[in-house]
């Protein structure tokens, strides 16, 4: 799964490797190295701009944590901050989305908590960060949704909130001790056709190629300092290897 993530690429990269032909330097959120669930994290997707006779590739700042359209409030966001790829197709909170709405989630890398026995006590859980081994952007799948409030009129600056999820799938050889599932990440040679809006129907053959796990060896997995587990705690350090040191009692 993915419930924490690392976005600190300027955005200027990301428009130049994605081919962004839209961004809004002004609504670009603060590098973070502790995304959490609810917080605004930098998307890419495709969509028909006012005036455009084609989709227009847009680099957006939207929430994380996917609110249906149907939703009464988006009190649902928290719980829905991941898809699971094997069902995403059919599950109504997201088969709207998935048919017409992709979009790319570019990260540093993400944190995943492995729970391992302790000697004494209850189990604790061990962070790992982890991201591309060859030091690129980690481009995970995502979907996104509009959500009307309708306690307000549609012109009003929370009369819409956009939100997204990441699709997650099952986790490679290398990574299964310490999750059973991963987000699933796209090489560029797929991004053309997650982002398509063209594709709209659910059940395309292109679409259902690209959920497939992608092959072991891509990524590097670094443990990480316990301090990542507090959201209090945001800065570069958090991503660097972590040594735990275990001191031995001497009694006299």
């Amino acid at each position: 799964m993915c419930g924490r993530f690392a976005a600190s690429n300027r955005p200027e990269d990301i428009v130049e490797l994605f081919g962004v032909q839209q961004w809004d330097p002004a609504e670009t959120p603060a590098p973070s190295w502790n995304v959490a669930p609810t917080q605004s994290a930098l998307v890419v997707l495709e969509r028909l701009s006012k005036g455009a006779a084609r989709p227009v590739r847009q680099l957006r700042a939207l929430r994380w944590g996917l609110v249906p359209q149907w939703a009464k409030s988006p009190e649902t966001a928290v719980k829905m901050i991941n898809a699971r790829s094997d069902t995403v197709h059919e599950k109504p909170s997201y088969r709207q989305a998935f048919a017409a709405r992709r979009c790319i989630l570019p990260v540093d890398g993400y944190y995943e908590w492995q729970t391992v026995p302790a000697e004494r006590g209850r189990p604790k859980k061990k962070p790992f960060f982890v991201s591309r081994a060859d030091g690129a952007p980690l481009a995970l799948a995502g979907l996104y949704e509009f959500w009307r409030n309708r306690t307000v009129p549609s012109d009003h600056q929370e009369g819409w909130l956009v939100t997204f999820t990441v699709v997650t799938t099952e986790a490679e050889e290398r990574l299964a001790p310490i999750h059973e599932r991963m987000p699933l990440f796209l090489d560029p040679g797929s991004f053309d056709a997650w982002l398509d809006p063209g594709l709209d129907d659910g059940e395309a053959p292109e679409l259902r190629r690209l959920l497939i796990p992608p092959p072991p060896g891509a990524l590097r997995v670094t443990p990480v300092s316990p301090d990542v587990g507090s959201i209090r705690n945001n800065h570069a350090g958090l991503t660097e290897p972590y040594v735990e040191v275990e001191y031995e009692t001497t009694l006299f």
